[in-house]
């Protein structure tokens, strides 16, 4: 992993356009920076420029005392919005010291700043669409569709290595069920997302309280396609259009939560979550690490209140219902090993290589308790070259792709990276624990569906007990050079790749 990516999300590739014949080649270890995430109106466009946001954490159930409210208002510090029911207050301020001078006041159990850049404006930078496939494309992949298969469904490998194929000639999933895909924004006008949308669980939390206005959890035409891509792959409805998600039957609703720089700050990603948790998700879908420190270490008092406040906030989900799936990131770390170099935090910042305890400094959303942690595979059934591992750490696998060169798929499908839908209406390839995470995502949806009044430790439970146990890939040498490019631990049914094995759609609709 290189340090000089500076808005890397789980995503491997976005690429120009979707060919019939894809080979791109990327080396273990790199990542590509996402396209800029723009947002609605943000409450923080007329900020001063030199602002800080920070997260302010006090007893939970109740409103901020008054003290406290005084506290932040005697620091420089001006409350943007409070979550009462876990006592997360997040606030702007100009004052350097804010952080250090409001954890002395009483009540106030930890606080830290959620960035090291001044807060945006609202513009965003033209990054370019990605090329859809043209109409003669269309037209040739619908030429080769089997029998009651969408268009596009030969492509998609990753379908039957999970056996949602098979699944889906016995349920589709409930519309009753919603996931919620809290990323960069959903193209709810796509023709494989629209039948599908849940519009009153969208909505756009950039400035890091809920912006209802209408569309306002879509990405731009300049914005980054990730979030509509992992919404196409999770319920791209099966319509005789295009290509279909894991979960045809499903709701997908759009959380958007990443700013115009592309960043997926703490203030954003606590509202995605308390937004979900009120607006009856089933599932949400985290295919992101929370900007801007890849491990978020306890040691640090700033570090520590983005810890505290993600996890109340992801604790809440799931108290009210939500099975929370996230992505294990795509360094190819060893998430159990007792340090790691972490030279890309952090990321809106001046960067330095950190030797990190990865038991006490902690990706977030991915390593939080009760999170699902979701590793890569490729066409061949094996981990991703990229894609970060540990025993203890890792839960379920899933499809997410890999050099096409490296893992090939079965004819007829071409490349080794996963389809997916992008706004405008267009289908491409990308890859990454980005892409492993909403097959996970869709698969808790079909278990969701067929056991409507289970709860979130149900949900889970089916998710792993019905895994197809995956033995450790020993030798690993992915690359056939010679060298190991990884080495995995634990047994066949419980190990440090696979966690309890691969995802089953089929054992989800069926048991």
């Amino acid at each position: 992993m290189t340090a000089s990516q500076p808005r890397r999300r789980r995503a491997l590739v976005v690429p120009a356009g979707m060919a019939m014949a894809t080979a791109f080649a990327f080396l273990p270890n790199t990542a590509a920076t996402a396209a800029p995430a723009a947002q609605g109106a943000s409450a923080s466009a007329s900020a001063d420029a030199a602002s800080l946001s920070y997260v302010v954490n006090v007893r939970g159930g109740h409103g901020a005392p008054a003290s406290v409210k005084k506290a932040i208002a005697k620091a420089g510090g001006t409350i943007v919005t409070s979550y009462e029911k876990i006592g997360v207050i997040v606030v702007h301020s100009s004052n350097a010291d804010f952080a250090k001078t409001v954890r002395k006041a009483p009540g106030v159990e930890s606080a830290g700043a959620t960035r090291n850049a001044p807060l945006p404006s609202a513009a965003t930078t033209d990054m370019g669409s990605p090329k859809v496939l043209s109409a003669a494309e269309v037209a040739e992949a619908t030429a080769q569709a089997a029998a009651g298969q969408d268009p596009l469904q030969n492509l998609q490998w990753d379908l039957p290595a999970i056996k949602a194929d098979k699944a889906h000639e016995k349920s589709l999933g409930s519309p009753k069920v919603t996931v919620a895909v809290i990323d960069t924004g959903v193209d709810d006008t796509h023709p494989d997302i629209a039948p599908n949308f849940d519009r009153a669980a969208s909505v756009n939390c950039v400035a890091g309280k809920p912006d209802t206005s209408e569309g306002a959890w879509r990405p731009g035409a300049a914005e980054s396609p990730h979030g509509t891509h992992v919404a196409g792959e999770i319920a791209a409805a099966k319509n005789g259009i295009g290509m279909t998600g894991v979960a045809p039957g499903v709701k997908v609703s759009g959380i958007k939560v990443s700013n115009p720089d592309g960043y997926f700050y703490t203030e954003a990603v606590v509202c995605g979550f308390m937004w979900a948790a009120e607006h009856g998700v089933d599932v949400t879908n985290n295919s992101y690490y929370t900007d801007p420190w890849y491990f978020n270490c306890k040691n640090d008092p700033d570090q520590k209140a983005l810890v505290e406040a993600v996890s109340r906030a992801t604790k809440y989900a799931e108290r009210k219902g939500a099975v929370n799936v996230a992505a294990a990131g795509n360094e190819n770390y060893d998430l159990a090993a007792d340090e790691i170099t972490d030279p890309s935090s952090p990321n809106d910042g001046t960067t330095s290589d950190r030797v990190i305890d990865p038991s006490e400094c902690l990706d977030i959303p991915t390593q939080l308790p009760g999170v699902v942690t979701v590793a890569s595979t490729g066409a061949k059934g094996l981990k991703s070259s990229f894609s970060n591992y540990g025993r203890g750490i890792i839960d379920i696998a899933a499809p997410g792709g890999d050099s096409t060169a490296l893992q090939t798929p079965a004819p007829p499908a071409t490349s080794g990276l996963i389809l997916g839908t992008l706004p405008g209406g267009g289908y491409g390839y990308m890859a990454g624990t980005s892409m492993a995470s909403p097959h996970v995502a869709g698969v808790a949806a079909l278990i969701k569906s067929t056991h409507p009044y289970a709860p979130p430790a149900l949900v889970k439970a089916l998710l792993y007990a019905q895994a197809d146990a995956t033995a450790c890939t020993k030798p690993y040498d992915i690359d056939n050079d010679g060298k190991v490019d990884a080495v995995c631990e634990g047994p066949k049914n419980y190990n440090g790749f696979y966690g309890w094995g691969m995802a089953d759609a089929l054992d989800a609709v069926t048991r």
